[in-house]
């Protein structure tokens, strides 16, 4: 089906995934005002998360026609879900302590380069003349950004960079990792396991690491909790996959490119962060380069 309408739906359900992904991290920065605790943070947004996924995780069990998990399928949500939702969310989370929200969106939306890398590596796929030179295009963008940061007086410029981009590479791990799971699987059934997985791991390492008395936090925290809960993880994982659907893998990507421009602009609205000339021109490098390597020519 491919009405003017269905595709129209489609693109405005890319749009508000997109929307609701770049919001996030200038909820997380809202967040941290009240509390600098990533541990405690997270937590609360998967103990508001995991409700939805377990209801999403007993739906997909609907469908007679897949066969149960094996033993190995279900490693391999236990695996993924911790690389791909717990881990890869963490160290976002951390590294949002350091840098600016706009960065952090430009750093972690460097994720399909790193994919091309990590499939060439395990996977022996072909990188083409125009990864590489998207690449160079992407990764010069991001030191250029990073070297106008250097010029203020944040000193764990480069510590937050780094653990946006630790998350940025698991997140290409898991999507690297994930094709044959999925398949084998189902994807709705898959992200319900897997996101579970992770809000049970995030729940776990607060009950270890944290008392109960963290919890004591102002209702302000509660609501962008909520929020980040509900607007920022479960929202876009339903309309996202809608959307590719309805439209395809390529034209989500494209709109995709929206998520770190509109991340930058909300962070000059809402938390009066500033990024200079030369920045910005790094910024779009860096979305030009990603562009390439996502957005597949067609034959």
């Amino acid at each position: 089906m491919s009405s003017p309408s269905y595709r129209a739906w489609g693109i405005g359900l890319a749009l508000v995934g997109v929307l609701a992904f770049s919001v996030r991290p200038i909820l997380i920065k809202l967040a941290y005002a009240y509390v600098t605790d990533p541990i405690t943070l997270i937590a609360l947004r998967m103990v508001f998360s995991l409700p939805f996924f377990v209801v999403m995780a007993f739906w997909s069990r609907r469908d007679s026609a897949r066969k149960p998990l094996t033993r190995r399928d279900w490693q391999a949500v236990l695996f993924l879900g911790f690389l791909g939702y717990y881990l890869a969310s963490f160290l976002d989370f951390l590294g949002l302590q350091y840098i600016s929200a706009g960065l952090g969106r430009l750093v972690l939306f460097l994720y399909p380069t790193i994919t091309v890398l990590l499939s060439a590596l395990f996977l022996r796929k072909y990188v083409s003349r125009r990864d590489t030179v998207a690449m160079v295009i992407s990764y010069a963008g991001l030191a250029l950004v990073l070297s106008q940061g250097f010029a203020g007086e944040n000193r764990n410029l480069m510590l937050g960079a780094l653990l946006v981009f630790g998350s940025a590479l698991c997140y290409a791990g898991y999507l690297v990792s994930s094709s044959q799971v999925v398949m084998r699987i189902g994807s709705v059934r898959f992200t319900a396991y897997a996101t579970s997985v992770a809000s049970l791991l995030c729940i776990l390492q607060f009950l270890l690491l944290r008392p109960l008395s963290a919890l004591q936090l102002p209702p302000q925290v509660y609501g962008l909790a909520i929020a980040m809960a509900l607007g920022c993880t479960v929202l876009p994982v339903f309309v996202t996959s809608e959307a590719l659907r309805r439209i395809g893998a390529n034209q989500v990507a494209i709109i995709g490119a929206a998520g770190p421009v509109t991340t930058i602009f909300l962070g000059w609205l809402g938390l009066e962060e500033k990024m200079t000339l030369l920045q910005i021109a790094g910024a779009v490098l860096v979305l030009v380069g990603v562009m390439l390597v996502t957005i597949k020519p067609k034959k």
